[in-house]
């Protein structure tokens, strides 16, 4: 069996992870930035005379960049944000390189997206927000599809993961407003600054779809969470069925978890 874990941001995806991979020590966990067989987030993700190129023009690192870079048929896959060092623009220049917030167009990223899920033949893993989150922002946020679209192509998804073993248990929180402000609070540098917060409303603000419709602050990012969480209920429900779980978030019970889920 496998376990993709989602949920909007707050909602306590890692903790989930965290106690799964305790449960099941013999699994592997996949988490954001990862090398993972089927998400690409926090990855650059280019082919092979970039890679050339980007391990000349970091010499200096270049042992450091071969050691989180993984070969994929004719691409590399390099886990950039895994790699500590104070080269100035590093990290901005990968970051170019990743797959998501419009980097490449909607048929090439749908194409990445099935084409990995398509490959994958992997057991006994834990995923997390490798089949949901990331994927949903970036179909809602830059290529502005509507939630018809979006549920289609998880059909596409789907049919690839059908002969496949894997479960998906969602996290489902009431309070979308009252988790970001824990989260906002939680997740600040050491002096304070709500780092992650302001990340993410430029995040909202800046993207094609907040341009046009004119998000700015709280409560719009809150009514993005929200539209975000019901049109993945309508996937769950509507695409996957008995292959996916809800649990309330936070008030889950692990042992009822171990005996009816796992």
């Amino acid at each position: 069996m496998n376990y993709f874990i989602e949920g909007i941001q707050g909602a306590g995806k890692s903790t989930l992870v965290g106690k799964l991979s305790e449960m099941k020590p013999d699994y592997k966990v996949f988490r954001e930035g990862d090398y993972n067989p089927v998400e690409l987030a926090w990855c650059a993700f280019v082919g092979k005379e970039k890679y050339r190129e980007i391990l000349d023009k970091y010499a200096l690192i270049r042992s450091e960049i071969e050691e989180k870079s993984h070969a994929e048929d004719d691409h590399m896959v390099i886990c950039y944000t895994q790699i500590l060092t104070d080269i100035p623009g590093f990290h901005k220049d990968l970051e170019q390189y990743e797959i998501y917030n419009g980097r490449v167009g909607r048929e090439d990223f749908e194409n990445i997206i099935l084409l990995r899920y398509s490959k994958w033949n992997g057991e006994n893993r834990i995923f997390e927000c490798s089949l949901l989150q990331n994927i949903v922002e970036n179909q809602i946020l830059y290529f502005e599809m509507t939630d018809e679209e979006i549920i289609a192509f998880y059909r596409k998804i789907a049919a690839v993961l059908a002969q496949k073993q894997y479960r998906i248990l969602y996290l489902d929180t009431d309070d979308v407003a009252g988790s970001l402000e824990v989260i906002r609070k939680e997740r600040v540098d050491e002096n304070g600054n709500e780092i992650w917060y302001q990340m993410m409303l430029r995040f909202l603000e800046s993207c094609p779809y907040g341009k046009n419709h004119g998000f700015k602050g709280f409560d719009n990012l809150v009514a993005h969470l929200e539209h975000r969480k019901r049109l993945e209920k309508r996937i769950l429900k509507e695409v996957f069925g008995e292959h996916a779980v809800i649990l309330k978030s936070k008030e889950y019970d692990l042992e009822s978890i171990r005996e009816t889920v796992l």
